[in-house]
C-alpha cells in the first residue's frame, strides 16, 4: 500500500514551538515520524511525502528516518506550497497509479485505522474519506474541521462552515487517481485547488464513500491548544494496559505517566530507566537490611518509587518507539533480582530484630511465591486475553507486593508484609495453574 503523505505547510501557528510543523517534537518523536510509523504500523510500504516549507531540511529527516526504518520515503517539492492543499496532492500525481493512503503531516491517528480502510479498498474512480460522528469529541477543534454530511454511507456535502453538518473530516482518505482529475475539475469549474474541493466534486457523482471512525482516536495537531490536546491524548492511552495489577492501574500508572511526560524530552533510554529503577530498588533493600524503623520507612518509600518509576521504561518505550524484546527482557531480569533484594532485605530486618531464624521460613516462601507468581505470569495473561478480548482481567503481581512491602514498612510491621507475600503469592499462583488446567481441558 503506497501511502501520499501532504507535508508541505509552514505551520505558522505553531511557530512557538519549532519553526517547520512536521518536525516539530510531540512527546519526543517528530509529528511526521508518528503519522509514518502508525501508517506503516497499519499497513502501508511506501511512502511519498510532498513538502514545502522547509524542504531541505524535512527531506534530510525523512531520508535518515527511510534508513531507520527500512521503508522508501519519496520526497516531492511543491513550489506553490503557499496556496492550497490540493496542489499539494496534485503535485504527487506521476507517482500514483493504484489505491493510496492519503494522509496530512499534523493529523496523529490510531494504526488500527489504516488497517481497517486499506481492507475497504475503493472501487476505481472512487474515494473513501474516514469520518468521525461524534460531534463532541474532545479533540476536534471545533473552528478549524471540516465538516461533511453523510447520507447512506455517501458523502454529499463537504465544508469547513457547512451546515448542518453530522460528522467530521478527519483527513484519512483511501483513494484512487480519480482524486487528481476530481481536483483539476473543481480548480477549473470555480478555481477551488482545495483537498476538499476535490472531494466535492467526486460527492456530486456519488464517488465519495464514507467510513466511519467514530470512537477511534485521531487528532489534528493544528495550533498549541490542538498540541496540548494531542499530549494528553497520547497520555492517555498509555494509562490503560489489560495487564496491569489493581495498584498499577489505579496508582502507579497515574503517577508514572506524568514523570513519563518529563523523561520523553530526555536522551535516556528506556533500558537506562529500568536500570535505575532497580538501583532505587537494591538501595531500599539495603536500608531494609540496616535495620531501624527510620530505615524501614524509607527504604519502604524507596520501593514504592521504583515501582513507579518501573513504569516508565514501557512508557517512554512506546512514545518514542524504541519498544523490543530485549528491552521487555532485560526489565524482566532486573524484576527478579529486585525482588528478590526486597524480600531478602526485609527478611534479615525481622531476623535482625527478633533472632529468630523462621524469618528465614517465611522469607523464603515469600521469595520463591514471588518468583513463581512471575513465571507464571505470562500463560495467565495470554488466557486472560483470550478470553476477554484485550480487556482488564484480575491480577495480583509484583506492584501489589511491592505495594504491600511499602505499607509494612511504613507501619512498622515486616513480618506481617512476608507472611502476606508468602501466602497471597502462593494462592494466587496455584489459583493460575487451575484456570490454566481447566482452559486446557475445555
Amino acid at each position: 500500500m503506497n501511502c501520499l503523505i501532504i507535508a508541505a505547510g509552514k505551520g505558522s501557528r505553531l511557530r512557538s514551538k519549532q519553526d517547520g510543523k512536521p518536525l516539530i517534537r510531540i512527546l519526543g518523536v517528530p509529528l511526521i515520524e508518528r503519522v509514518i510509523r502508525s501508517a506503516k504500523a497499519g499497513g502501508a510500504d511506501e511512502f511519498i511525502v510532498v513538502t514545502g516549507y522547509g524542504s531541505e531540511r524535512l527531506s534530510t529527516f525523512l531520508e535518515a528516518l527511510g534508513h531507520r526504518l527500512a521503508v522508501p520515503i519519496t520526497t516531492v517539492f511543491n513550489e506553490r506550497w503557499e496556496q492550497e492543499n490540493g496542489l499539494s496532492v496534485l503535485r504527487a500525481q506521476n507517482h500514483l497509479t493504484a489505491p493510496f493512503l492519503l494522509l496530512m503531516a499534523d493529523h496523529l491517528f490510531d494504526p488500527a485505522i489504516v488497517l481497517n480502510m486499506s481492507g475497504a479498498a475503493p472501487v476505481a474512480g472512487k474515494i473513501l474519506l474516514g469520518v468521525d460522528g461524534d460531534l463532541n469529541n474532545p479533540c476536534v477543534d471545533l473552528q478549524d474541521v471540516t465538516r461533511v454530511w453523510v447520507e447512506g454511507g455517501k458523502i454529499l456535502r463537504i465544508g469547513k462552515h457547512l451546515t448542518p453538518h453530522n460528522a467530521f473530516d478527519t483527513g484519512l482518505f483511501l483513494c484512487t487517481p480519480a482524486i487528481f482529475a476530481a481536483i483539476e475539475r473543481s480548480a477549473a469549474a470555480c478555481g477551488d485547488t482545495t483537498l476538499s474541493g476535490g472531494v466535492r466534486m467526486l460527492a456530486a457523482e456519488g464517488k465519495a464513500n464514507a467510513f466511519d471512525l467514530t470512537g477511534q482516536f485521531w487528532i489534528d495537531v493544528d495550533d498549541p491548544a490542538a498540541f496540548g490536546r494531542a499530549e494528553s491524548a497520547l497520555l492517555r492511552r498509555l494509562v490503560y494496559k489489560p495487564n496491569d495489577g489493581p495498584v498499577a492501574r489505579y496508582l502507579n500508572r497515574p503517577i508514572s505517566v506524568r514523570i513519563s511526560r518529563r523523561l520523553v524530552e530526555l536522551p535516556v533510554s528506556p533500558n537506562q530507566i529500568s536500570l535505575f529503577s532497580f538501583c532505587c530498588s537494591l538501595f531500599a533493600a539495603g536500608l531494609f537490611a540496616v535495620g531501624g524503623y527510620p530505615a524501614l520507612a524509607a527504604g519502604g518509600l524507596l520501593a514504592q518509587f521504583a515501582s513507579v518509576i518501573d513504569g516508565c521504561d514501557g512508557e517512554v518505550a512506546r512514545l518514542k518507539y524504541q519498544c523490543s524484546d530485549y528491552g521487555g527482557w532485560f526489565d524482566a531480569i532486573l524484576d527478579r533480582y529486585a525482588d528478590a533484594c526486597l524480600l531478602f532485605g526485609l527478611t534479615w530486618h525481622v531476623f535482625s530484630a527478633t533472632g529468630g531464624h523462621w524469618a528465614f521460613v517465611v522469607g523464603f516462601a515469600a521469595v520463591v511465591g514471588s518468583f513463581l507468581n512471575s513465571y507464571t505470569a505470562d500463560k495467565y495473561d495470554g488466557l486472560m486475553a483470550r478470553k476477554l478480548g484485550g480487556r482488564p482481567h484480575f491480577r495480583l503481581g509484583r506492584d501489589v507486593r511491592v505495594f504491600v512491602v511499602f505499607l509494612a514498612a511504613v507501619v512498622n510491621l515486616p513480618l506481617v508484609a512476608l507472611g502476606a507475600i508468602a501466602i497471597v503469592m502462593n494462592l494466587e499462583v496455584v489459583r493460575r495453574i487451575v484456570l490454566c488446567a481447566r482452559a486446557e481441558d475445555a
